[in-house]
């Protein structure tokens, strides 16, 4: 396992059912995009890299693309050490759509094959239905697999465990699925209690994502340490948490608490989850679970829905 040198190295967990191991934290590819130069975008993936990160989060149509361009970019020469994800965003649209945008993705991206793709942002109570309709993405997701331009496949969401719940009744054989987790969440509509064990039940890698709760705010708010949301999430039984980072300076932070990690007990998961039961009861530390805030245009403008801009206005 790398890791840079003087370091501890960072942790690596199985994922899923198969014998690929991952680093038990990831870059998420949003905040690449919202990095001021290439270049720093770039010295974000490389530090990470060597330090031993290699789990890397992506999505088609994050920031227009230019956060796979952002992310092939930084991965040159140095593919064949990373775990690399990205995401398809039909958002119900079908098979052909999701082919052309998974050969967008790889052009973006540098490389010839994906180690995970997955369907992005399942959040509307359609989306089960539209996703394995004939001729929809999922059928994409079967052909990636055959063509060897994917390795394995799964799904995303962060609106309700119920979504999450109906995609898995199919019974399509997902290596992964990706889910909000945080201590909020096992107090509020909670992935944790309804989804988690029956990813773990099928052996499907439960990847966790929104530690913060998507926007930092329960920081800002003095409502969670980041140490502590952090490291409580990456104590659940998931094979990595994505973190968006955004500087140097939240890569270091994540890195520091990644290093020599130290899960929280039972005990202990318990004690905080409490700590934090009553400002998690009405979801306001979890807005992408009661609001559009953190809905994509694309996929609102898909399902009918006005967009970001429109709302606010």
């Amino acid at each position: 396992m790398s890791s840079t040198p003087g370091h501890e190295p960072i942790d690596r967990r199985q994922f899923g059912r198969h014998a690929d191991m991952v680093s038990i934290v990831g870059v998420g590819g949003y905040h690449l995009g919202n990095v001021k130069t290439v270049g720093e975008a770039v010295r974000i993936v490389h530090e990470a890299i060597d330090a031993g990160v290699n789990f890397l989060d992506n999505a088609w149509e994050y920031h227009q693309g230019e956060s796979e361009r952002r992310m092939g970019r930084a991965i040159e020469g140095r593919r064949d050490s990373v775990f690399l994800m990205t995401k398809v965003c039909t958002h119900g649209r079908d098979a052909k759509v999701a082919m052309r945008q998974l050969d967008q993705s790889l052009r973006r991206l540098r490389t010839d094959h994906l180690d995970l793709w997955q369907i992005h942002e399942c959040v509307y109570g359609n989306d089960p239905e539209r996703h394995f309709a004939k001729g929809g993405v999922v059928e994409a997701l079967e052909r990636a697999k055959a063509q060897g331009k994917v390795r394995y496949v799964g799904f995303t969401g962060h609106k309700d465990p119920e979504i999450h719940q109906r995609m898995l009744s199919f019974d399509f054989p997902f290596d992964a699925c990706q889910l909000p987790l945080n201590g909020f969440d096992a107090n509020f509509r909670s992935f944790q209690t309804r989804v988690l064990p029956e990813l773990a039940r099928r052996k499907i890698a439960a990847i966790g994502m929104k530690s913060l709760g998507g926007d930092g705010r329960v920081v800002e708010k003095r409502a969670a340490r980041v140490g502590d949301a952090l490291r409580y999430a990456m104590s659940l039984s998931v094979c990595t948490t994505i973190s968006g980072i955004d500087s140097l300076k939240v890569l270091r932070q994540n890195l520091k608490i990644a290093r020599g990690f130290s899960p929280m007990n039972a005990r202990e998961r318990s004690a905080y989850e409490r700590s934090l039961a009553a400002a998690a009861l009405d979801g306001r530390f979890e807005l992408y679970k009661t609001s559009a805030e953190h809905e994509g245009d694309v996929g609102r403008k898909q399902h009918g829905f006005p967009s970001q801009d429109e709302v606010a206005r």
